[in-house]
């Protein structure tokens, strides 16, 4: 297909940066289109949702949701390959890819809208986007502050509180030690190409490095710190690794991450969903995680378990691969 595609986002939403880099991986020509005041008329005739990113096609079609944006994006342009070419393979990135969008969006939010020189440092930034370039001083702080007003009570969206505080920022720490060691041998998580784990999982991790707090305790972490800028435009080093290369500092991140923590978190949220709680409260290493339902994150955990039962099904070895690593009840209970 040829023609150029126009992507709607902001430079401060994870989702928006997730998408772009997949763009610029494919080399799919592309405009990006920051969403502010100078393009809203447009944007809410095209948008289905008010959600940023929004990818209009050459012919006028508007797609949002980056998941399922970049699965209809890989039928219309399916080289370079995305995924490795087995099964298992590509079900543990897209695990890992719905374990970043979903808790490890907990992390970013929490630092963004916690510490007041976060808050600060977003709020000013957003309210620029908003406005534009040219933009007064005196509109500027105005606007910034009511971004702040707005996003603050927010946190509880994402479970982030006093009660939450420490075990989401340990969760942090524990996920950068991960991949620290992880890409110490290869500049990708599934070896020298980049695939649908690293777009989710880097665009979170980018928005932390742009803010003061996790910014500060990423530059511990030098070579995370070059994995997310490598995936701001990202390019194939290599080939992708086979899992027995992977697995030795790897499967810490889906023991440690995805099946102590993700998965009973996405569990408990389903079932309260289910049940019309107002709150949940799920046991995650010793600590207690409490926050109001989100019914968003039960139907992404459904459509996991979903690829989960497909994915067992064409591949019974992953089965054996899922229970190592803790992941196997969470996905098919």
């Amino acid at each position: 297909m040829t023609g150029t595609y126009r992507l709607f986002g902001v430079e401060m939403s994870p989702y928006s940066v997730k998408v772009r880099s997949y763009l610029r991986y494919k080399q799919i020509p592309h405009q990006w289109i920051v969403r502010g005041a100078a393009v809203q008329s447009e944007f809410v005739a095209l948008a289905k949702l008010p959600l940023i990113p929004m990818l209009v096609t050459p012919e006028g079609e508007a797609i949002q949701d980056s998941t399922p944006l970049i699965a209809e994006m890989e039928r219309r342009h399916p080289q370079p390959a995305l995924e490795p070419d087995d099964v298992p393979r590509a079900f543990l990135s897209a695990l890992i890819e719905e374990y970043a969008d979903e808790w490890g969006n907990k992390a970013m939010f929490h630092y963004r809208w916690t510490f007041e020189a976060d808050q600060a440092s977003a709020s000013r930034r957003i309210a620029q986007a908003i406005l534009g370039p040219d933009a007064r001083e005196a509109d500027l702080l105005h606007a910034a502050e009511g971004v702040r007003q707005r996003m603050v009570p927010r946190l509880s969206f994402v479970g982030s509180h006093e009660g939450t505080r420490a075990l989401i920022e340990a969760s942090f720490r524990r996920q950068l030690e991960i991949v620290e060691a992880h890409l110490t041998f290869r500049p990708y998580l599934f070896g020298g190409r980049p695939c649908l784990a690293d777009l989710g999982l880097a665009a979170q991790l980018y928005e932390l490095s742009l803010d003061p707090t996790p910014a500060a305790l990423m530059q511990h972490f030098p070579l995370t710190l070059a994995y997310v800028a490598r995936m701001i435009s990202p390019a194939a080093m290599g080939d992708f690794e086979p899992w027995d290369a992977l697995a030795p500092t790897l499967s810490a991140l889906l023991i440690e991450e995805v099946g102590r923590r993700y998965l009973p978190w996405a569990q408990a949220n389903a079932a309260a969903s289910a049940a019309g709680k107002s709150s949940l409260s799920v046991d995650l290493g010793g600590t207690k995680f409490t926050q109001t339902p989100q019914k968003y994150h039960a139907r992404s955990l459904a459509e996991i378990k979903t690829k989960a039962k497909a994915a067992l099904a064409a591949a019974p070895e992953l089965e054996g691969l899922l229970h190592d690593v803790g992941c196997l009840e969470g996905l098919t209970a």
